[in-house]
């Protein structure tokens, strides 16, 4: 599966859009992680366990996305900056 940034698929021509791909998760941490990283917030600096949960629910977002596109019969997806992450045009080149 090929994913851009664009409206268009570099080097192949769109021949059928066959509409949105949806890819979304929701995470979270359990009492004792919260409690360290809302001290944490009160000293200041990086929150670096909700960093890393955030990098995974993207992942896991985008992966779902490119499921959702596969779905539908799509082998690109084109995200341009109209339609943010994380849902996307599926097409078929």
């Amino acid at each position: 599966m090929r994913v851009v940034t664009t409206d268009t698929v570099p080097e192949s021509e769109i021949v059928e859009s066959l509409g949105v791909a949806r890819g979304n998760t929701v995470e979270a941490r359990n009492v004792g992680r919260d409690i360290t990283q809302t001290l944490r917030n009160l000293t200041g600096g990086e929150l670096k366990a909700y960093s890393e949960l955030m990098s995974k629910a993207r992942d896991e977002a985008l992966d779902r996305m490119v499921s959702d596109a596969e779905s539908l019969g799509a082998d690109a997806l084109s995200t341009s900056g109209s339609r943010p992450l994380p849902s996307s045009t599926a097409v078929r080149r």
